[in-house]
């Protein structure tokens, strides 16, 4: 019984040792082209990311006030131009439907590129 127990220690520390020796061979091959490789464009100079729909609908209204008339819904499927911005609104078209007016900011916006520089 006690010579098992030994062996199955042994043969734990083994697989637990193996992982640390090859990620340690391993990252020290990288390591070298890795300071080699550089971004060769900065993320910085890239246009502004498009504006995208967050959520599954958002109400098109006719002021930049949620208290305004409804004049349409823009889904996240539509194609919409964006005009301009007013606080937390957003002037749009949706070029699926037609309709233009304003969204709410809080659902229409711009993702933000990370830059790992």
């Amino acid at each position: 019984m006690r010579s098992t127990r030994i062996a199955i220690s042994a043969a734990m520390l083994g697989a637990l040792a193996l992982p640390v020796l090859s990620a340690t061979t391993a990252s020290a091959a990288t390591v070298p082209t890795a300071a080699t490789a550089a971004p060769a464009v900065s993320c910085h100079n890239l246009p502004p990311l498009p504006y995208t729909v967050h959520a599954k609908a958002v109400t098109i209204r006719s002021k930049a006030s949620s208290k305004s008339t409804a004049l349409g819904v823009l889904y996240k499927s539509h194609k919409f131009t964006v005009h301009k911005k007013s606080g937390n609104w957003v002037y749009i078209t949706d070029k699926t439907t037609g309709v233009k007016g304003w969204v709410s900011g809080t659902y229409v916006y711009r993702d933000v590129r990370m830059c790992l520089d």
